[in-house]
């Protein structure tokens, strides 16, 4: 087992390298994860010119690091959706995930994509004695128009659960094999799909001009940003926008005990499972353990050790620990993606943000909403996911994100971890304060440090060390870091600001110097 493997990790996706020179087209789309391919497919389908920048390679985002649930039985649940949204709006986010799943089902058929598509029930069952939510959800559920019934007793027999709802045709698949063949159809369509081209800057006018780092741009009638959260947004639309770390491992299970299956609790926070087919043994999967980014357990391995003991607690049957692996999930305050056109800008300047949990169904409506959007249709679901939208049910989780954000800028008051940075172990890391101003230092396994301004360049909050990933990590809007600084999740869009070993080199010989005072 290693650290941050998952089993998707077999497939590699490389492209035609970056953009090598400056481009103009009629729609620019940044993000190369399940909602960029969609909205570039759906678009360069109908003969509309697309060019899709993305930073790293495709689905080196939060799309490769997924469990792969494809659901219409949503998580934040209809019941909570019914009352934020009322039933029209529940009924028609049963209708627009019902439609994604549609869609990739089709797609796979269409281009022949062998990602191990198949369509399997899920069950949703209590946690404790939470019966009550299972009523609550059965009823809401039925009026959303989902297909859904009570079974009682225990399902699964090799997964102790109690009472279910259960959901016909929810699906699974792999999702970088299928990102992968989506886009090579979307290329054929002709879409120019350019990887290791991170944007910059996004200037919003009657032409959009999209500027990435290596000094090129894409002038385009239309941008879509579909990179979860949004990179050209400081601060209004990241108050609704709430970052969580969710944590995922699988357990070898004997060949042929669990057919596959979804399924997933009522706990705060939830958990989730799936069953994956495999040759010699198959694969129980289990995630949940969710927290905001930054904000974790002290102990790295609490999550897992955690989802550890409730997977072997209703699943006895459960073998060795195959893989463990984190993922980021962007959590709209009122429980639904936010897609559409980006408030206060021209009507060309479109987003996909906020997974909510299930982010392959909405990153593949959203491209389906867009595409209608952009070529001037009317869409039933525009209303609903528009990012300009108030919901009066959401006010009090709106208030309890903003005022837990805030409260993270309260580590400026706090000492450095440590004086000096060569008080940092090797494998550690911690935050120094020098002057006004702190340092991110990790001092890694071989006794390199690297060091970097801990001033998220978002907005000034103080990053926080991930010892699970080795990562960097703001508590505020959830922008992630690698040990030298470089942006891993957004909404931060620039790396954190360097510090020399010049810098270290001074900063120890004035601290000896005052401790020799």
């Amino acid at each position: 087992m290693t650290d941050q493997q998952t089993p998707w990790d077999d497939i590699a996706i490389h492209f035609d390298g970056s953009m090598n020179r400056s481009l103009s087209t009629e729609v620019c789309v940044v993000g190369g994860g399940i909602a960029g391919l969609t909205t570039a497919y759906a678009l360069a389908r109908e003969h509309v010119p697309v060019v899709l920048l993305e930073a790293d390679q495709i689905g080196a985002g939060e799309t490769g690091r997924t469990s792969a649930h494809l659901a219409n039985a949503l998580d934040d649940r209809f019941h909570r959706l019914e009352r934020l949204h009322g039933r029209d709006g529940a009924r028609l986010a049963a209708e627009s995930h019902t439609a994604a799943i549609d869609l990739i089902a089709t797609i796979c058929q269409r281009h022949d994509i062998a990602c191990d598509f198949r369509h399997v029930d899920g069950f949703l069952f209590a946690h404790g004695d939470r019966d009550d939510e299972i009523h609550d959800e059965f009823i809401a559920a039925q009026r959303a128009g989902l297909a859904v019934e009570v079974v009682r007793g225990q399902p699964l027999p090799w997964l102790r659960t109690g009472q279910c709802l259960r959901f016909p045709r929810q699906a699974q698949f792999h999702p970088l094999r299928y990102v992968r063949g989506l886009a090579r159809a979307a290329k054929e369509f002709g879409a120019q799909i350019f990887t290791g081209t991170r944007v910059s800057r996004i200037v919003d006018g009657e032409l959009v001009e999209i500027h990435t780092e290596q000094g090129l741009q894409v002038i385009a009638k239309h941008v879509v940003v579909a990179t979860n959260v949004p990179i050209h947004d400081r601060v209004r639309l990241q108050t609704s926008l709430e970052a969580y770390r969710t944590y995922v491992i699988t357990l070898a299970l004997p060949r042929g005990l669990a057919e596959p299956v979804l399924a997933w609790d009522t706990d705060e926070p939830y958990h989730y499972v799936r069953v994956i087919a495999g040759e010699g043994h198959d694969l129980l999967m289990v995630g949940g353990e969710d927290h905001k980014t930054g904000q974790g357990p002290d102990e790295p391995d609490l999550p897992y050790a955690r989802l550890e003991a409730w997977a072997r607690e209703r699943a006895s049957a459960c073998g060795a620990v195959v893989h463990r692996w984190s993922g980021q999930i962007i959590e709209p305050v009122d429980g639904l993606a936010l897609i559409g056109h980006n408030p206060g800008d021209h009507a060309n300047s479109h987003l996909i943000a906020g997974d909510s949990g299930n982010g392959l169904t909405h990153g593949t409506l959203g491209g389906m909403l867009l595409s209608d959007h952009i070529r001037g249709r009317e869409n039933p679901w525009t209303r609903l996911y528009q990012p300009s939208r108030f919901r009066l049910g959401a006010v009090g989780e709106f208030t309890r994100h903003n005022v837990n954000a805030l409260g993270q800028y309260g580590d400026w008051l706090m000492a450095g971890d440590v004086r000096t940075p060569d008080e940092v172990p090797r494998g550690h890391a911690a935050l120094v304060r020098h002057g006004l101003s702190k340092w991110a230092v990790h001092r890694d396994d071989a006794g390199v440090l690297h060091a970097c301004s801990a001033v998220c360049p978002h907005l000034g909050g103080l990053v926080r060390w991930n010892a699970s990933e080795r990562t960097w990590d703001c508590p505020c809007h959830g922008s992630r870091f690698t040990v030298d600084g470089q942006v891993i999740n957004g909404p931060a869009n620039t790396a954190l600001t360097p510090i020399t070993a010049e810098q270290l080199d001074e900063a120890v010989l004035v601290k000896r110097h005052h401790a020799g005072d």
